[in-house]
């Protein structure tokens, strides 16, 4: 091969390795607009969870005091149409979150390699610069399975409440009614975690775009 092909040559796998590049750089990108998107999204609907529950709560209450046979009827009803919307909205947030603890770990792997390739070849800055992106990838993948990990003891809790609510619906003893207050707090209280941990998981979205801009910006 002479000099002027082996620079063609060289010039076509570069440009390439390039394009090959640039396209995963627009996937990344693309990757966090849509994570960003839709953990906005679902801290909207997590507040929103988090409002209506307390309105039964209000509405339990005073029915409760004004021994309001139908207004709590009513409540029953409605408290088990919000309980139903919110085990499928955990079962929907759980088979997502599992889905993007796989994508991290197989970046943690790619980027294992990518390390080992640094290494065999010389390549001290790229060895460096990609040591500090298996460095991000395992935390953000050790982030990703705390959140399975979180969505599942969500939904795990939901079921528990959603079983004795369906025990306790139509009785009006004050033991019954007592429990009955107590699991409706309960909701409450899980549907406020899961919007801290929505704001968490926002500011985590935020510092990985962050990061693949620097990263970028080194390729």
């Amino acid at each position: 091969m002479n000099a002027f092909s082996s620079a063609v040559l060289t010039g076509l796998l570069f440009a390439g390795s390039a394009q090959a590049q640039s396209r995963s750089n627009q996937w990344e990108r693309a990757q966090d607009r849509y994570e960003v998107h839709e953990d906005r999204r679902e801290l909207r609907d997590d507040r929103k969870d988090v409002e209506e529950l307390k309105s039964v709560l209000a509405r339990f209450d005073k029915a409760w005091a004004r021994r309001d046979t139908r207004e709590m009827d009513a409540v029953e009803g409605r408290l088990r149409q919000l309980l139903r919307a919110e085990m499928m909205e955990s079962r929907t947030e759980l088979s997502s979150s599992q889905r993007e603890a796989q994508r991290s770990q197989r970046e943690v792997r790619a980027e294992q390699w990518e390390v080992r390739d640094d290494a065999a070849w010389g390549r001290r800055a790229a060895y460096v610069s990609d040591k500090r992106d298996l460095r991000d990838d395992r935390r953000d993948a050790r982030d990703d399975r705390r959140d399975v990990k979180a969505e599942a003891a969500t939904l795990r809790s939901r079921q528990v409440i959603a079983r004795e609510l369906a025990e306790l619906e139509g009785r009006r003893n004050g033991g019954a009614l007592h429990r009955k207050r107590d699991l409706i707090q309960e909701l409450i209280r899980l549907a406020e975690r899961e919007v801290r941990e929505g704001k968490q998981e926002l500011r985590e979205d935020h510092r990985e775009r962050r990061e693949d801009r620097r990263e970028h910006r080194r390729g």
